[in-house]
């Protein structure tokens, strides 16, 4: 008893520290810590459904503490969420019911295939930088279609979002910490509709650890993302968005 009990504490460490970088990377890139959290825990064998519910779950908090830090830092386009809000959470619902219900893997590869190109391109912006940056005019349908795949894929809401904006010239910083804070009420919405079609069986070791190490990675992100150069927020933004990217559609493929 003693030893499973050491092995469960070492497991949990193991996955707070996972929660942790990737909170990290989230709250200053606005992507990554549903992409990440959830590949691993389709690796464990973790049912796409529960595994989804179950980083929704932790997002639910992380993305709480996350967005009062970029309140507080000034990083918010207050205009851009609300035009981000409610289009993205009945994204949200419909993806959780899509996934809840049915098998929707068929449009995955094309949508990674779209997002490396989105990435290769913000790597060539962020290179080029300084871009004239503008206010970005398709911003709804990037909200609804975000929030399905957010839910229906396990993680999408900031790659989606946050690239797409990007690329029409919107500020690095205020998109991220937009973004992020939009993602709170998102995740709210979709963890309680997979609770209604799932229940509580989300709620694992491994979603424990990666929420201790969320929260406390969160107010981090948004000091970050207010201190980065813009060209390096965008340079880093598309090189994580191709590597995760590129990881995923291997996966799909094969």
């Amino acid at each position: 008893m003693d030893v499973l009990t050491a092995v469960d504490l070492e497991m949990l460490l193991a996955f707070a520290a996972i929660g942790f970088a990737a909170q990290i990377v989230d709250g200053a890139l606005g992507m990554a810590f549903g992409v990440i959290s959830n590949t691993l825990l389709l690796s464990l064998g973790v049912p796409p459904a529960a595994a989804s519910a179950g980083v929704h779950a932790v997002e639910t908090f992380t993305t709480a503490v996350s967005g009062i830090s970029h309140a507080i830092h000034r990083n918010i386009d207050w205009r851009l969420f609300f035009r981000l809000l409610i289009p993205g959470m009945i994204g949200g619902v419909l993806g959780a019911y899509v996934l809840s219900n049915v098998h929707a893997d068929a449009a995955k590869p094309f949508i990674l295939a779209y997002l490396i190109a989105i990435g290769l391109y913000l790597v060539y912006r962020g290179w080029r930088y300084p871009p004239h940056e503008r206010k970005p005019k398709v911003v709804e349908p990037l909200g609804l279609v975000g929030g399905f795949l957010d839910a229906a894929g396990g993680g999408g809401w900031g790659p989606v979002v946050t690239s797409n904006l990007l690329v029409q010239g919107a500020s690095p910083r205020t998109t991220v910490g937009t973004v992020n804070t939009v993602e709170f009420f998102l995740t709210l919405t979709v963890s309680i509709t997979f609770i209604t079609q799932l229940g509580l069986a989300a709620v694992t070791l491994a979603t424990v650890g990666l929420l201790i190490g969320g929260v406390l990675a969160a107010p981090f992100g948004a000091i970050l993302a207010k201190r980065v150069p813009a060209k390096t927020l965008l340079l880093l933004v598309g090189a994580i968005l191709v590597l995760t990217s590129l990881f995923n559609l291997g996966k799909a493929l094969i």
